[in-house]
């Protein structure tokens, strides 16, 4: 099991910029990938970034270099720096982590919400 828990979620005017961090415990050898999707309301869950062990990035194509995906791993962290938000970037974001159970498997996070004022 891993356990994953958000926070830095937060209103921020237009422009502003804004950090939400993971922290994964519980059993994180099994995780392969953790990043971030976001839902907004009335629209489906889609990926922002994921990061693997490897340390291949990929991310969502609305994201348009305005994001930036790191890892601590040491503190088995994920952050998420967001620089030029915008409205339509007001979701819920979710932590997730993809692990390896023989299968894959995905993780999430209770969700951090992140409004951004016009």
């Amino acid at each position: 099991q891993v356990q994953l828990v958000e926070s830095g979620g937060g209103l921020v005017q237009t422009g502003g910029s804004l950090k939400v961090s993971c922290v994964a415990s519980g059993s994180t050898f099994s995780i392969n990938a953790l990043g971030w999707y976001r839902q907004a309301p009335g629209k489906q869950r889609e990926l922002v970034a994921r990061m693997f062990r490897s340390g291949t990035t990929i991310y969502g194509d609305f994201v348009k270099g305005r994001f930036t995906v790191s890892r601590r791993n040491a503190e088995n962290t994920v952050d998420l720096q967001m620089n030029s938000l915008t409205p339509e970037d007001t979701a819920v974001y979710y932590c997730n982590a993809l692990a390896d159970l023989g299968y894959d498997y995905e993780y999430w996070g209770q969700g951090t919400q992140v409004i951004v004022s016009s």
